[in-house]
């Protein structure tokens, strides 16, 4: 008797952070199109070093610009994201990622914003550049 068997079973190939390989049952999760906007993983980063610092885990900015092999005017540059208003935080969290070209809003667009104090001030600053960007822009 030659009976055949066939089993139907679905399986992906998933990859590691280290780069290793294996495979995993089921059917791979899709992946969101697009990357996130780099002021938005740089105001997370701010965020974290904050932390860092506040938990005493580093001294200070200095030692975080050391570390981040960066020089300690662009920590400067990064850590004033910090000090935007939270409605604003809370926006550039909420960016839609960039799936063609280049990110909607620019750090560099958003510095001026960050080094002003005032969060009145800043909002209305926010609001000029958000009247900048294409209508698409949910934020």
């Amino acid at each position: 008797m030659n009976a055949k068997l066939t089993i139907n079973k679905s399986f992906h190939v998933q990859v590691r952070r280290n780069g290793s390989k294996s495979l995993a049952d089921g059917k791979a999760p899709d992946k969101p199109l697009g990357r996130i906007p780099r002021i938005t993983r740089l105001l997370a980063l701010a965020h974290r070093c904050r932390d860092l610092v506040r938990d005493s885990v580093i001294i200070n900015q200095s030692e975080l610009a050391h570390y981040g092999q960066i020089s300690t005017t662009r920590m400067s540059q990064i850590m004033w994201l910090d000090n935007l208003a939270p409605d604003i935080q809370d926006a550039i969290l909420a960016l839609p990622r960039t799936v063609q070209g280049r990110d909607a809003i620019l750090e560099r667009e958003v510095r001026p914003i960050a080094k002003t104090l005032d969060w009145e001030q800043q909002r209305s600053m926010w609001a000029d550049l958000r009247k900048r960007l294409p209508k698409t822009d949910p934020t």
